[in-house]
């Protein structure tokens, strides 16, 4: 039997998907919204009534990394494997901004923008190498290519895992040590699923657990830090910066005072662009794998979240 395969995509992007998913996947029968049944859902941020009208045979595609907003549907099939995407090109382009973000912060390119602006000549001291510590929180596909990234470069790498393991070269925290990983981080990188567990980490305590004049990188989601904190703590000049590309709200509402906060870099939710021909070969070699009584990789742990 053919798979009958329905793509939940609102707004301009949804042909593309649904073309480039069947070009992928031509053995597949591609279904619209009025079908009852079918065998696999391919969606992002679906309408909050597709389950009322779509029974999911045998698994749900999402296409991106975070499920959060996807598990916060009505009437999500208890019983269904999600399947999150791995990679599909996401970790090379966190891997690039996060880099850029961290060189910025350890060659003080803020700084001399400032003295540009105000019209001064001051070249500012060199730092050591050996003692900027670089932390990612977050150790899966993405955290791992961000680390992997940085290596070259010759900073003290660490990591937080809710799991333990061993990251070549790499110091890695985990359970109750977020106060220790975070006092060794002139930056942290934040890669962490939106979770209960996570939703609002990052506030006044949090936040001061890192070094005076630390810089605070957000890739992750913005539910994940208390806006407020963050302000308050850059104004103090406890953290020299911070570089956000997700936000509580998206887009920013334009009275946010990230817009014009000098400590602030922004960017619209870019660090990792979801690319469509990666994506479609991924979820359709996911489907290829089911339909084979195989497991595909990226598999959700609900009870994670992620």
């Amino acid at each position: 039997m053919t798979a009958r395969v329905l793509v939940e995509v609102r707004g301009e992007d949804a042909a593309r998907w649904r073309a480039a998913l069947a070009a992928a996947l031509p053995e597949a029968r591609f279904v619209s919204s009025a079908e009852r049944e079918v065998d696999y859902l391919v969606t992002w941020k679906p309408a909050a009534d597709v389950f009322e009208h779509t029974l999911v045979r045998k698994a749900i595609f999402n296409l991106g990394a975070g499920v959060d907003h996807l598990l916060r549907v009505p009437g999500l099939p208890a019983s269904v494997p999600i399947y999150r995407l791995s990679d599909a090109g996401m970790a090379a382009q966190m891997a690039e901004y996060a880099v850029a973000a961290v060189l910025r912060a350890f060659r003080g390119l803020d700084r001399y923008a400032a003295s540009q602006a105000a019209g001064v000549w001051q070249p500012q001291p060199a730092r050591e190498r050996g003692s900027f510590g670089v932390g990612v929180m977050g150790a899966g596909v993405l955290g791992r290519a961000v680390l992997a990234a940085l290596r070259p470069f010759g900073f003290p790498l660490r990591a937080y895992a809710r799991t333990a393991r061993a990251i070549e070269d790499v110091h890695v925290f985990g359970g109750d040590d977020l106060a220790s990983f975070l006092s060794g981080c002139a930056v942290c990188i934040c890669l962490l699923p939106a979770t209960a567990a996570t939703r609002d980490l990052f506030d006044a305590r949090t936040l001061a657990w890192l070094p005076r004049g630390g810089h605070f990188v957000n890739l992750a989601r913005g539910e994940l830090v208390v806006d407020a904190d963050l302000v308050a703590a850059l104004d103090s000049g406890a953290l020299a910066s911070a570089t956000l590309d997700v936000f509580r709200t998206e887009p920013l509402p334009p009275d946010h005072p990230f817009w014009h906060h000098p400590r602030v870099t922004m960017t619209p939710h870019v660090a990792a662009i979801t690319l469509l021909r990666e994506s479609s070969e991924q979820v359709a070699a996911g489907i290829r794998a089911v339909e084979a009584g195989a497991e595909p990789p990226g598999r959700v742990d609900r009870a994670r979240g992620y």
